[in-house]
């Protein structure tokens, strides 16, 4: 298996989206050395119209994006769902997500589902515990992120970190 070098001196913010939990993870890379800045989860109430949350999550990017500055948001790709509902509504979070990263004029870099896990895991179709396990061995964590939404976010901007510059 062969793997890319991550770029020199780039910031990226991984994003989990959704419209209750938006995981976002925050990886610096410093010639091949990767460092996990940050990393959590957006939560939205369930009580709140849509609109409030898609501007609460708006709202929280911006001030992690204004907080960590990075070069580029590593953005996971929308896949096909069963549930119409939940679709469309990650869909208006994508749709939050990709208007902060344009009103910042930072470029966002999408990836299949499959392509993150095969960054990080080296297998497309890893568990959602092997992708947390992962993330705890890149980064030498003493655990592994509670919130598989954090994880995933981590392991998206890991995979953005390791592609071609734009």
């Amino acid at each position: 298996m062969s793997r890319r070098m991550p770029i020199s001196n780039l910031t990226v913010l991984g994003v989990d989206p959704g419209i209750g939990r938006v995981g976002y993870g925050v990886v610096r890379s410093h010639g091949s050395t990767l460092t996990l800045v940050a990393c959590g989860v957006i939560e939205t109430s369930k009580r709140l119209p849509v609109g409030q949350r898609l501007a609460s999550i708006r709202n929280e990017l911006t001030t992690l994006m204004s907080t960590h500055h990075p070069h580029r948001i590593a953005l996971e790709k929308l896949y096909f769902s069963k549930n119409v509902t939940t679709a469309m509504t990650v869909g208006e979070a994508r749709g939050a997500i990709q208007l902060v990263a344009a009103d910042a004029r930072v470029p966002v870099m999408e990836y299949a589902p499959s392509h993150v896990k095969q960054a990080v895991t080296g297998y497309g179709n890893a568990d959602k515990r092997q992708v947390q396990r992962m993330v705890q061995v890149l980064f030498k964590l003493k655990a592994a992120p509670r919130s598989d939404d954090a994880a995933d976010a981590v392991a998206i901007a890991v995979c953005g970190s390791h592609r071609l510059p734009l």
